[in-house]
């Protein structure tokens, strides 16, 4: 089943998505003894984290029955060491820390990102300089999944046992992820899954990141310049994120307008790692779009075209909503914690 659900902007964009994941999280918690997420990083989910939060403090759902595994992590963050990689401003572990883990005054059971700041990017360079015939560059853009053969050896064959097969296996012992949210990128992709990489065969991957990514990431101002920024990311691909039992996809601003709209009514393709969707709601996954006015603009000119699809419009304009901005924090004077 496939639902869109339109809203104004960010605002409502965020408590209708935590009001989502709210209610599935309560489900999926009077069913076993925990529920297990998989989160995302990026601007999108902000401030739905922060209604979680919220949701999360006031007992409404329970965070120590709930387990989180985020979707990626870079490669090659500044730092000396592993440690200071990991407290690095622009890490994926900082920013839930920031955003999620921080605000709840109860703790996950366990909070897992993948294991990228455990990688030497310039050790990791010469491996691949050095060892052309352990790996196969894959991909029709210009982001690569860097994929390790069975003849691959040393740091090459460490990478892929101990970090990207290893996270694999710690999400299938957690029994898979119950709820995955994700964003979109610019050009439809998924996590540091780039446009191009194909789907089969690539459940965790080590990426050479596109270098519209890279470029990105300096005009957002989180690196300084291309020889400062990570050039490689460990990530889940779109096999492996579309294995949950229910996907999420938050999308705001006019930038996603495109690949929102040919991710839903264009052919499943890798060159659009989120249109994965489609197949993925024809096996009979919970496919969820919550999207705000300007990412929808396209999906609302074609309804009739969605309908035919058998996909569900779910129009939320109307109706009232809390600002992000109004949501705080006050620390409980017994415990010192957020609540």
């Amino acid at each position: 089943m496939l639902t869109i659900y339109v809203t104004k902007d960010f605002d409502q964009m965020s408590q209708v998505a935590a009001m989502l994941v709210e209610e599935r999280i309560k489900n999926c918690q009077a069913r076993k003894p925990e529920c297990v997420l998989g989160l995302a990083t990026g601007n999108s989910p902000t401030g739905m984290y922060k209604h979680l939060a919220k949701a999360f403090n006031s007992g409404r759902i329970d965070a120590r029955r709930t387990r989180s595994f985020n979707l990626d992590e870079y490669v090659g963050l500044p730092g000396e060491h592993a440690q200071q990689r990991a407290l690095n401003c622009n890490s994926y572990g900082y920013f839930m820390i920031s955003e999620l883990f921080g605000l709840l005054r109860e703790k996950f059971i366990e909070t897992c990102v993948p294991y990228g700041v455990l990688v030497e990017q310039a050790k990791l360079a010469e491996e691949l300089a050095t060892h052309p015939d352990s790996f196969e560059m894959q991909g029709a853009g210009r982001g690569k999944a860097v994929v390790m053969n069975g003849g691959a050896t040393g740091y090459l064959r460490e990478i892929k046992e101990h970090i990207l097969d290893a996270y694999q296996r710690k999400i299938e012992a957690a029994g898979g992820i119950d709820l995955q949210i994700i964003g979109v990128g610019g050009r439809g992709h998924v996590a540091f899954h780039e446009s191009g990489i194909p789907f089969a065969g690539n459940s965790m991957l080590l990426v050479k990141l596109d270098d519209n990514t890279i470029d990105n990431a300096i005009q957002d101002g989180n690196f300084a310049s291309r020889e400062e920024s990570p050039q490689y990311a460990v990530s889940m691909g779109a096999e492996l994120v579309y294995r949950a039992r229910t996907v999420l996809l938050l999308a705001n601003g006019a930038r996603k307008t495109g690949p929102v709209a040919e991710a839903l009514l264009g052919d499943v393709q890798s060159d659009v790692p989120i249109s994965y969707g489609q197949k993925y709601a024809a096996e009979g996954g919970e496919m969820l779009y919550v999207l705000d006015e300007a990412a929808a603009a396209d999906v609302l000119r074609a309804r009739d075209a969605l309908r035919a699809r058998g996909y569900v419009l779910v129009d939320r304009r109307g109706e009232a909503y809390v600002k992000v901005e109004d949501i705080s924090f006050a620390r409980d004077p017994k415990t010192n914690r957020l609540g």
